[in-house]
């Protein structure tokens, strides 16, 4: 049975900050002096609900200090967009780096905050004159925003995906070209990544398919796809820690299982990187 606890007792992520950063990220904070794995990623690597997220559980397997960079609902602007976490991704040994969404960043139709990249800020004039019978003033998020304009036309919603898809490809590249390609990227999801285009507002990583992943292979060490168990892939699983009040959040993630299974496809590669 899933675990739930009174609100007071809930998980204690130790938040903390590095180098000048704004960013609050899951601790307890770690040494910075010596060798690490960096870990880049959004809410699964973060590991929200989850005791043991998956960075944890390869340090105490390899034996060698990871450094978990996840931030809840992150997407690549957080991190193209703050050289301090940057910089300190780029000198660890290895940095592994989740698969994010193609929603949650700025783009040519929509702005997003900063640092809560999930949050949907405004919209450009091409949006608005692509959908103006929208007022864009009642969105705070970029999923309910991007839910909207597809069930109001599928057409003029395409349009908004191709340039989702080709701004996520070329930030990726720019974001492996700044961590100088000692990167393994990660898939973790509850399903293989398409070998269509993708325009379903359900599931993460949106937007995402083997295609663009195929465009990233030459600036990366390896890619890492997790073909989860049955168990592993049901949300709400058991043994995640949430307060009454995190209730539906929780229900909408993959348990411990699924941290456990990750770690054990990461290891062998990692392994093998570190020498």
């Amino acid at each position: 049975m899933t675990v739930a606890v009174p609100a007071q007792a809930a998980l204690d992520y130790f938040p903390c900050r590095y180098g000048r950063s704004r960013v609050l990220f899951r601790g307890p904070r770690r040494r910075l002096d010596e060798s690490y794995i960096g870990f880049i990623g959004g809410t699964e690597t973060y590991g929200r609900f989850i005791e043991t997220p998956f960075p944890a559980l390869i340090e105490h397997q390899i034996g060698f200090p990871c450094v978990n960079f996840g931030a809840v609902n992150a997407g690549l602007d957080l991190y193209l967009h703050d050289p301090a976490i940057i910089g300190l991704a780029e000198k660890a040994q290895t940095c592994v780096v989740q698969v994010m969404g193609a929603q949650n960043m700025s783009n040519r139709y929509y702005s997003v905050h900063p640092r809560r990249n999930d949050r949907f800020l405004r919209a450009s004039d091409r949006l608005q004159q692509l959908y103006p019978e929208v007022d864009f003033t009642e969105f705070h998020f970029n999923r309910h925003m991007l839910g909207r304009l597809k069930q109001l036309s599928p057409e003029r919603f395409n349009e908004v995906v191709l340039e989702l898809r080709i701004a996520w490809v070329a930030r990726m590249k720019h974001l492996l070209t700044l961590l100088r390609g000692r990167v393994l990227l990660l898939w973790f999801a509850d399903r293989a990544p398409s070998d269509k285009p993708v325009s379903d507002t359900q599931g993460d990583p949106l937007f995402v398919d083997r295609a663009m992943l195929d465009a990233l292979r030459p600036r990366i060490a390896g890619l890492v796809e997790t073909p989860l168990s049955d168990p592993a892939r049901r949300h709400g699983a058991p043994g995640m820690i949430y307060s009454d009040f995190e209730a539906s959040a929780a229900a909408e993630l993959m348990g411990p299982q699924a941290h456990e299974e990750t770690a054990e496809h990461l290891l062998p590669m990692l392994r093998e990187l570190l020498g």
